[in-house]
């Protein structure tokens, strides 16, 4: 199970753009080997940081809209929104490290 929250075209504006606290989105599908590979990683980094960053997927099959709108091109794509803006985009599978070091000046 995992600890990120799933969003959808439709509660996307609420839960991410609205958010009051810095959120790290995940953009995946379910047939991407990398987007599996980053999951565990994606969760971890929810469970550790739980009271200063909100995580969400979105399944861009499901969600295409979103997943236009904000041109995702390729997944796994993060992308790190604040005050309803996106501050950080990171493309591709990545260690946890990195996308820890890339996450930190965001939070807080």
């Amino acid at each position: 199970m995992s600890s990120a929250q799933e969003v959808t075209d439709a509660t996307f504006e609420k839960e991410v753009l609205q958010s009051s606290t810095p959120v790290l989105v995940d953009f995946w599908a379910e047939w991407c080997g990398p987007c599996r590979a980053l999951g565990p990683t994606v969760d971890e980094v929810a469970r550790e940081n739980a009271s200063t960053l909100k995580v969400v997927k979105v399944n861009v099959d499901d969600n295409p809209a979103t997943a236009t709108h904000f041109m995702v091109r390729s997944i796994p794509t993060l992308l790190v929104f604040k005050g309803g803006k996106v501050v950080e985009q990171m493309v591709g599978n990545m260690r946890k490290q990195d996308l820890v070091n890339r996450l930190t000046p965001h939070l807080g």
